[in-house]
């Protein structure tokens, strides 16, 4: 079992910045694929961003492309989202996902194994 743990959310204002982390712990973190969703109210969930094992590969939602940077220190079991120029429209609660491999229908949440709680991210105008 993956337990996954976020944390960095935040209010800020448009234009601004957050760092989002997530460890995780219960199994050899460099074998986990790593991935952010997130969630406005009524509205789905959605991707945001996947990194390989390695972190050489990277995956985005294209409205979050040059804004989002998603990374990982494999080191300290940890997966980050940087997210710069942040928009009223990405007020969100952010979850952190964790899986053995990414799958052909990596952007829907359901086919993900482990995921957090989440952080709430909230950018005023």
């Amino acid at each position: 079992q993956v337990q996954l743990v976020e944390s960095g959310g935040g209010s800020v204002q448009a234009g601004g910045s957050l760092r989002l982390s997530c460890a995780a712990s219960g199994r050899t973190f460099s074998s986990l694929v790593m991935g952010w969703f997130r969630q406005a109210p009524g509205k789905e969930r959605e991707f945001v961003a996947a990194i390989s094992w390695s972190g050489r590969r990277t995956y985005y939602l294209d409205s979050v492309k040059g804004r989002f940077t998603i990374s990982r220190d494999n080191a300290k079991n940890t997966v980050y989202l940087q997210m710069d120029s942040l928009k009223p429209e990405d007020t969100a609660l952010y979850y952190c996902n964790a899986d053995l491999t990414l799958g052909p229908d990596y952007t829907a949440p359901a086919t993900w194994r482990y995921s957090g709680r989440g952080t709430q991210v909230t950018v005023s105008s």
